[in-house]
């Protein structure tokens, strides 16, 4: 692999951009698909560039079927879970959502809250939700969990939220509290996008606990990751 590919590879990596590398296994003649197109000596035709242009957004990777010959290797950022509020049910989270290969941050400017001593091992954040959100980017391998049950913490970070590009955007609290965070929404300006939030938060499967509630929401990350919204 050229040292020119390898450093593309590396700043998408870097960036959390998905890229696709094709490999003509005859000869290895290479290109990268992106976002913007295919680049590289080897020319892929209309069809083959769409096949990897699918590929790329499954993150697949595999022969081409369209190219015999070619083999199409995805690089795709991993999923990652952003959490807002320290609270119980996100120390459950945390640990929960790291076992299942998902890249954690706990997001809470209040320190007793966020500390290393009630998250060992979790990457922390005591920046305010919006400016934490600002600096991470939001992009179409991450969840957001809204949990601290404060609006001066939760709508920031759903106003930021709701225009991007994340596959899931929860919060937490009862239907009630959900409507009135919806008015405030809707002020804001943010009306057509509130119904990607999932409020109640999580699956139901009838759990009270905080660690029972946080099996149910990562549930409902996990099915949304692969199945889109939940029912």
């Amino acid at each position: 692999m050229k040292s020119a590919t390898l450093a593309r590879i590396a700043e998408a990596e870097a960036a959390r951009r998905a890229l696709l590398l094709v490999t003509r296994l005859a000869d290895g003649a290479q290109c990268l698909v992106d976002g913007k197109g295919c680049s590289g000596e080897l020319v892929l035709d209309t069809e083959q560039a769409a096949e990897a242009v699918a590929c790329l957004g499954s993150g697949r990777s595999g022969m081409l079927a369209s190219a015999p010959g070619c083999f199409a290797r995805a690089y795709v950022p991993a999923p990652r879970l952003l959490i807002v509020g320290a609270v119980h049910i996100a120390q459950a989270l945390s640990g929960m959502a790291a076992t299942a290969g998902f890249d954690v941050t706990v997001i809470d400017p209040r320190g007793a809250f966020a500390s290393p001593e009630r998250f060992p091992g979790v990457r922390l954040s005591d920046e305010w939700p919006d400016e934490a959100l600002a600096r991470l980017g939001l992009d179409e391998a991450t969840a957001l969990v809204a949990l601290s049950h404060d609006p001066k913490l939760d709508d920031p970070a759903l106003e930021l939220a709701l225009p991007s590009r994340l596959f899931y955007i929860g919060a937490l609290g009862s239907r009630r509290t959900h409507e009135k965070r919806l008015e405030r929404l809707r002020a804001a300006g943010l009306g057509e996008h509130t119904a990607r939030i999932h409020s109640p938060i999580g699956l139901d499967l009838g759990g009270r606990a905080p660690a029972e509630i946080a099996v149910s929401i990562l549930a409902e990350v996990i099915r949304v990751r692969y199945r889109g919204r939940a029912a």
